[in-house]
This record gives structure tokens, C-alpha cells and sequence, in this order.
């Protein structure tokens, strides 16, 4: 007698094939990060040669002169990689920080706030996401210099605070993870709205406040063009201006090359230490944000 096919139970899944194109995304990530990372692992190798190995060893090959590129980095013009080093950090991290601040409060307030203008308000950020940066710097270093305060900090700091397009994400997240009827109960109960904003809006918009933080750091960071036009004294420069002129003193001076590219180097490193760390805080909130009070 033929055995009869037992049916299938809805409670058992049923193995799931393999894709034959399964490896195709995982091969495009692979090259993807080979891409990326290729110019950093030129930049560290490239590092720990002397000046008689740059040019003269094979692209890959580790040299012995990291010690003495260091020395003579650190050495040069009295240390002045270290001022620019402050500079960048003073321009990032306080930047970041102010820009933070003020976009979450901007698009808080716009996405949980009704009051005249506000879709007006909201239209002339995104137009501004559209305006290319290089089309406000000669405006910017005009203004500044009608006040006196061009060849300053501030010319560098103040330009970084409102950006549009972290207000446009800090509205778009306050919307998404602050539910209405929890600020309305919390005024029912007698709460002010620094308050809401303080107790209730602000632990669970940590996630977003992160990514505007990281977002402003890394791009003040690497920012060249403005303090390129703002800044004429070389003891404000940050990281990106002070390293191109070493670059253009280079063509007259050959010698400079190992410095530029180890300055290069160790300008990364802040940038990634900053990335291994906030990603810790970064997955806590996301799991944890919501349960916060």
C-alpha cells in the first residue's frame, strides 16, 4: 500500500531556499568597502615611510620612518600641527554641539508646535538643503567682514550652527518618536512645556540628536572652503587648511610630502574613535529610547 503524503502543518516553516543571487549585494558591499578603504590603507602605509621610501618602494610596502615623520610633524614650525589639531576640535566640537542644540529644538518645535508660518517656515529649510554651500561662502565672508568679525573663530563657528538639513531630520524624527498623546497627558498633569521638552522629548530624540551630532562633526571636520575664505592668519587654521598648505609649499619643497600625508593620517584617527564610540550610545537609544521616561 502506498504511503499517502502527510500534509503540511501551518506550524512548520518550510526551509528556505537558497537564493542563487544571494551573494551578489554581500559581493557589492565587499568592493563597496575595498573602494572606501583603499585610500585610507595608502594613507597609513604611505605614513611609516622615510622620504627615500616614498617614492622609491612598492605602493603597499611598510617603511621604517613613522617615528621620524612624527618628529618631524610635531616639530614643525614649533608645533603648529598641534594648534591647527585644537583649532579643528574647537570648530567641530563646539559647532556640533551648537548645532545640535538648535536644530533639535527648531524641529521639535516645528513638528509638535501649530503656530503662523510654520509650513512656510518648513519650505524655506528644504529650499535652503538645495542652496550648495560654495554659493554662501563669498555672502558669508561679506557679511562677516561688514561686522569685523572676519579672520575670527566666530567666522568659522557661527555659519555652522543653523543647517538646515539637520532641522529638517530633527522635525522629521520628533514626529516619528514623540507620540502626541504623551505630551498631553504629561499636560494634563500639570507639566510646563520646558518641561516635556525636557523630561519627556529629549530621551527619546537622543537617537536623532546623535546622527545630527555626527553628521555636523564629520562635516565640520573636513569643511575646507569656509575657513579656507574666513581665515587669513595660519594660527586658526583647522586640520584641512593648514595640511593644504603644507601641500602648496611642497612643490618647492619635496621634503614636505611625508608630513602631509602623516598629518593626513592622524587627522582620521579622532574621526574614527569618535564613530566607535557614539555607535555604543547610538544602538542603546535606538533599543532603549522608548522606554525612557
Amino acid at each position: 500500500m502506498a504511503a499517502t503524503a502527510l500534509p503540511r502543518t501551518r506550524g512548520h516553516a518550510r526551509p528556505s531556499a537558497r537564493r542563487p543571487l544571494g551573494i551578489v549585494p554581500t559581493g557589492v558591499l565587499v568592493l563597496g568597502a575595498i573602494y572606501t578603504l583603499f585610500p585610507v590603507s595608502w594613507v597609513v602605509v604611505a605614513a611609516t615611510k622615510s622620504k627615500a621610501e616614498l617614492f622609491s618602494t612598492s605602493t603597499f610596502a611598510p617603511g621604517t620612518g613613522l617615528l621620524s615623520n612624527l618628529a618631524d610633524l610635531f616639530a614643525y614650525r614649533d608645533g603648529v600641527f598641534w594648534l591647527w589639531l585644537l583649532n579643528t576640535v574647537l570648530y567641530a566640537g563646539g559647532g556640533a554641539v551648537l548645532s545640535t542644540a538648535v536644530s533639535t529644538i527648531s524641529g521639535y518645535t516645528l513638528a509638535k508646535y501649530s503656530f503662523p508660518g510654520r509650513g512656510l517656515i518648513f519650505n524655506l529649510l528644504i529650499g535652503g538643503i538645495l542652496v550648495p554651500s560654495v554659493v554662501l561662502a563669498i555672502p558669508q565672508y561679506l557679511l562677516f567682514s561688514k561686522a569685523g568679525l572676519a579672520d575670527t573663530y566666530w567666522s568659522v563657528l557661527l555659519p555652522q550652527i543653523l543647517h538646515p538639513y539637520s532641522i529638517y531630520l530633527a522635525r522629521i524624527y520628533s514626529q516619528a518618536a514623540i507620540p502626541g498623546s504623551l505630551l498631553e497627558a504629561g499636560r494634563l498633569d500639570g507639566a510646563g512645556e520646558w518641561r516635556l521638552f525636557r523630561q519627556v522629548a529629549l530621551p527619546l530624540l537622543t537617537p536623532g540628536m546623535v546622527t545630527i551630532f555626527l553628521f555636523q562633526f564629520v562635516a565640520i571636520w573636513n569643511n575646507f572652503l569656509l575657513p579656507f575664505i574666513m581665515l587669513g592668519d595660519d594660527h586658526r587654521f583647522p586640520l584641512t587648511v593648514g595640511l593644504y598648505t603644507l601641500l602648496a609649499a611642497g612643490a618647492n619643497q619635496p621634503s614636505l610630502y611625508n608630513l602631509i600625508i602623516t598629518g593626513t593620517m592622524l587627522s582620521l584617527i579622532p574621526l574614527i574613535a569618535l564613530f566607535l564610540t557614539m555607535q555604543r550610545y547610538w544602538r542603546t537609544d535606538l533599543s532603549g529610547g522608548a522606554v525612557k521616561s
